[in-house]
């Protein structure tokens, strides 16, 4: 049996990798969350949470909002373009229930696929066939 834990090579650990997010990324907002993210140049997507004090000054609530978010993660990470993401936490986040959080966060996985994929389309609709 496979462990259920997010590998090492899913995770965002440098602070460097942090600071490209902040600086040069795309944006996604949802009611509770907003992710930030950009290509890697890897074959996998890779999480980074930044749940800050602002959010709630009680850990326990900080540690359940990052638990729900790796747990989301973990079941659309193979669906995921290749990208850095960063999920920060909106205030909001703290009194919404766990099925709401779970639900706002896959929408957003589901927006960020659909955005990747139609960037990958060709833009030229005429082709290289000549009429």
């Amino acid at each position: 049996m496979r462990a259920a834990g997010l590998p090492r090579e899913a995770r965002l650990r440098r602070a460097g990798d942090f600071a490209a997010l902040r600086n040069v990324s795309g944006r996604l907002g949802g009611r509770c969350f907003l992710v930030r993210y950009r290509r890697n140049g890897l074959d996998h997507a890779r999480l980074g949470l930044a749940i800050s004090k602002r959010v709630s000054k009680l850990a326990v609530e900080r540690n359940r909002i990052k638990r729900l978010l790796r747990e989301s993660f973990r079941r659309a990470r193979l669906r995921l373009p290749p990208v850095d993401l960063m999920v920060m936490a909106r205030e909001l986040a703290v009194d919404t229930a766990g099925t709401e959080l779970l639900a706002d966060i896959d929408a957003l996985w589901d927006k960020l696929i659909s955005r990747e994929a139609s960037a990958l389309k060709p833009d030229d609709a005429n082709g290289t066939i000549v009429r």
